[in-house]
């Protein structure tokens, strides 16, 4: 009976991927552990299946799109069209969209998080790198990375000026909070940008 089963562990090997890859593709549907006694196989059609499909991966792809503020909601739409457009023409099989209001320098973004939490996809595509992060690309890169998933970019170009300031601007507040207390910041916040202006 276990001659047609084969261990997960020797599946991801055999396809160059992590368990926890298998797994991802079990809990969404993709495919079916069998479990014998303590431990879970794969069977021999669905590992020769994925072997015949090695790296092509059932493609999942999530778009990420991200503004400054909810007063950029045009633009927001205006690049999700865009991303979601590409991902047609490549033939990318779209698993879910991601909106986001938040300055590339917040760490605190929700529908960012969710998705890196659960990373349920294969493939993460941006428009640019800055819509996913303004510093700390890297790192994010590396930890999607890890677990077989690609960051893809659409254009590596530098991202527009107003977002630009509107990350500086934000920078400038959240430091004015520390310093001057959040009853200050504001108006610390606007003299030093008004400051920079004149000079």
């Amino acid at each position: 009976m276990r001659q047609n089963f084969i261990k997960i562990s020797k599946v991801a090997n055999d396809l160059g991927i992590t368990k926890q890859t298998l797994w991802r593709w079990k809990w969404n549907g993709d495919i079916n552990f069998h479990k014998i006694g303590s431990l879970n196989y794969i069977d021999s059609n669905t590992y020769n299946n994925l072997l015949g499909k090695k790296e092509k991966k059932i493609e999942r792809v999530v778009i990420y799109c991200r503004v400054s503020s909810s007063v950029n909601k045009t633009n927001l739409e205006t690049q999700c069209k865009r991303v979601k457009q590409y991902c047609i023409i490549n033939g990318y099989s779209i698993h879910k969209i991601i909106k986001e209001y938040g300055s590339g320098l917040n760490d605190d973004r929700k529908q960012l998080i969710k998705l890196l939490k659960e990373q349920d996809f294969t493939k993460l595509v941006i428009e640019h790198k800055d819509r996913l992060s303004r510093s700390g690309f890297n790192y994010i890169k590396t930890l999607l990375e890890f677990n077989n998933i690609e960051i893809e970019v659409i254009n590596n170009s530098t991202d527009d000026e107003e977002n630009i300031i509107q990350d500086f601007i934000s920078i400038i507040t959240s430091y004015c909070a520390r310093i001057y207390g959040k009853r200050r910041s504001k108006r610390k916040t606007e003299q030093i940008i008004h400051e920079l202006k004149s000079n």
